[in-house]
């Protein structure tokens, strides 16, 4: 073996989709400079360091200085064109480097490797070192998976845990609680794991964040092939991630959470159950983890005379496949995420679309949002040991930032309504020019195309370009007048105007705020969780409730990032802390822990005072974001790091342990 190649071999790291092999490098030096050329430095650099042994390179004038970004992200982490020119030089010695020695394999870093890389992505933020920790496998500390066994701390004793739901949230809880030996059931209320990934197959269905952002920590797949996956992929990896970590064959389908009640006496909750067909089951479980979703429950506006339509009508989610829009007239109500994938997916082949536009959503320029891969970082994923792991930590780490400097709104801004601050009128003007380019020879439809609120005061889409195509092809009308009522052959609008169409699909989002809608949870003294929450779902940590012992919720109130960072974090941090806290009941030897109100109070604060400083917190801005009482109760206003630091252990101040 060479000299790079003499470290410790990573033999079961936490990554399911782990390889042990690169392909060799058998190109010519002229060809490892086109691939340089069109490489993106910093994660290459990374991986280079990591592979040769050598971190030299990653001096601080090579370092990406994270360019905020506001509309577009910049090449490289702004990378100045001398930086770009020497970083090409190093990388091309480091890959020759890789081809003439043989170099295939990845090495286990040492701590001060690890520090100096993460230093070098992260342009010296060193505060964010255990968060990316988190998600490398290469570190020697990374800390997701759990440390510890049941059996080591608990071993005999009565204990099962309930996780509800098998999508995203549900499969990171369940591999975590697998790892640890901690006995659970899981169960699912349809025929098919993946939550919203297998309820969602309308046409044009697909990521809105890039792919390599919608990963598990512990399924780091490396040959995505589109750079914003179809819907299908993700089904497709969940299902793969499942089955890789044995999960897939432990979950109890068609099993629907009805109700919990806490037994404070035995220490348990009552769980009943009920399948497709009706029958119920009654089960003890010591703790119980929800992982329902928050965009689950379909928003269907009531609209007089909805029953009496005869043509065929869908929510987004509910999609048919069998649905028969070809050739059809089809309208299409709402012009948010999923609006704005069908729209441009289907109107080619209809005869006529009415979209019906309640408010004008903003997007962000993405030109490669229909685009594979590119051949180069195929390449590199092939040839470079670990890279397309690396990449995916870069844009971990260009997401930690993100762009909560565009919504950050600024005390008494004459901009309002439309703007928060200097820095968000500049975006709105950037994306105005934007859509004035698009809508060009348009101009009755541009006035309804720029959205009258602040940019990042709701949730932004991606655009290249095909929304406005679709918009202003001859058989698409966009409709602003708001719906009167719906007959048996079509939509009246409050001018008067009927649209006669075949087919209504509801684009209309769904009821985030509504957190375990139809489930009955009981906790001490019978209190039911949504009485408690009176409108206004509240969880520390979004995870746990006072008065509801190991009750433990993953994706729940106030854990959703807009403008930053990762979705996938940030559940599977849910999940972790829950194990944690089941860790902490095994080894006291006690029944269950209780979060204290105070505790609660003092996160809740700290959320709304954060979240009171941006776009979709202003007094003006009405969003989903928002539940019944105004308050945000969905967004996180603060960074994938501030949450790893939230979540790393449990305070015994802040909760009450229950003998």
């Amino acid at each position: 073996m060479t000299a790079a190649s003499t470290g410790d071999l990573l033999t079961t790291p936490d990554d399911l989709f782990w390889q042990e092999h690169s392909e060799s490098i058998t190109e010519s030096d002229e060809e490892l400079l086109r691939i340089v050329g069109s490489a993106d430095l910093p994660a290459l650099l990374a991986a280079l360091a990591a592979a040769t042994a050598d971190t030299s390179f990653l001096s601080g004038d090579l370092r990406p200085p994270l360019t905020p970004v506001d509309t577009v992200g910049h090449p490289h982490g702004g990378m100045t064109p001398l930086q770009q020119e020497r970083g090409r030089k190093v990388a091309f010695a480091a890959l020759k480097r890789l081809r003439d020695e043989g170099i295939t394999r990845a090495r286990m870093l040492s701590e001060a490797e690890t520090d100096t890389i993460l230093e070098y992505l992260g342009n010296g933020h060193t505060e964010w070192a255990g968060m990316l920790r988190h998600e490398l496998d290469l570190a020697p500390d990374k800390n997701g998976a759990p440390d510890w066994r049941f059996e080591d701390v608990a071993a005999g004793r009565d204990f099962t845990a309930l996780i509800v739901g098998s999508g995203v949230a549900g499969l990171a809880a369940a591999h975590r609680f697998r790892q640890a030996g901690v006995p659970f059931a899981i169960i699912e209320a349809t025929d098919r794991l993946g939550g919203t990934w297998q309820k969602n197959r309308y046409p044009g269905v697909r990521l809105d964040t890039p792919t390599f952002g919608y990963t598990y920590s512990f399924a780091q797949r490396t040959d995505w092939p589109q750079q914003f996956a179809e819907g299908h992929e993700i089904r497709e990896y969940l299902e793969t991630v499942a089955e890789r970590s044995g999960v897939a064959s432990l979950i109890e389908y068609g099993s629907a959470l009805i109700s919990a009640e806490w037994d404070g006496d035995a220490g348990a909750w009552s769980v009943t159950t009920e399948t497709a067909a009706g029958t119920r089951q009654v089960r003890q479980f010591n703790a119980v983890i929800t992982a329902t979703g928050q965009l689950d429950i379909p928003n269907i506006p009531d609209f007089p005379g909805q029953a009496s339509f005869t043509g065929t009508a869908v929510h987004s989610q509910e999609w048919d496949e069998r649905t028969d829009w070809q050739g059809k007239r089809v309208a299409v109500i709402g012009t948010g995420a999923s609006a704005y994938q069908i729209v441009p997916a289907i109107c080619a082949g209809v005869e006529r679309m009415v979209v019906f536009q309640r408010s004008a959503p903003w997007m962000l320029p993405a030109p490669a949002y229909h685009k594979p891969m590119t051949e180069v970082f195929s390449w590199l994923s092939r040839k470079v040991p670990h890279y397309a792991q690396w990449y995916r930590l870069w844009v971990t780490v260009l997401g930690i930032p993100g762009r909560f400097h565009t919504v950050r709104a600024e005390k008494d801004w004459p901009g309002a309504p439309l703007s928060v601050s200097p820095r968000n009128q500049q975006v709105r003007d950037e994306l105005t020019r934007i859509l004035g380019e698009q809508f060009s020879g348009h101009p009755e439809l541009l006035k309804h195309a720029v959205p009258d609120y602040p940019p990042g005061a709701k949730r932004m889409l991606r655009d290249n370009g095909v929304w406005a195509k679709a918009l202003t092809s001859k058989n698409v009308t966009l409709e602003t007048s708001p719906i009167r009522e719906i007959t048996p052959t079509g939509i009246v609008t409050a001018d008067g105007t009927h649209h006669e169409v075949d087919v209504i699909v509801y684009a209309t989002g769904f009821r985030p705020s509504e957190y375990l809608e139809g489930i009955e949870i009981k906790g001490k003294e019978g209190i039911e969780i949504h009485d408690a929450w009176d409108g206004d779902a509240r969880a520390y940590n979004g995870v746990t409730v006072p008065g509801f012992p190991n009750f433990f919720m993953v994706y729940g109130p106030n854990v959703g990032g807009v403008v930053a960072g990762s979705l996938h974090f940030m559940l599977e941090r849910a999940g972790e802390y829950a194990l944690k806290a089941i860790r902490e009941v095994l080894e006291r030897g006690i029944k269950a822990v209780d979060v204290r109100p105070e505790a609660l109070d003092r996160f809740v604060e700290w959320v709304d005072t954060e979240n009171r400083q941006m776009a979709w917190g202003q007094p003006y801005v009405r969003t989903w974001y928002q539940n019944s009482r105004g308050r945000v109760s969905q967004i996180w206003p603060f960074t994938n790091v501030e949450y790893w630091e939230a979540t790393e252990s449990l305070d015994p101040e802040d909760y009450d342990f229950l003998a």
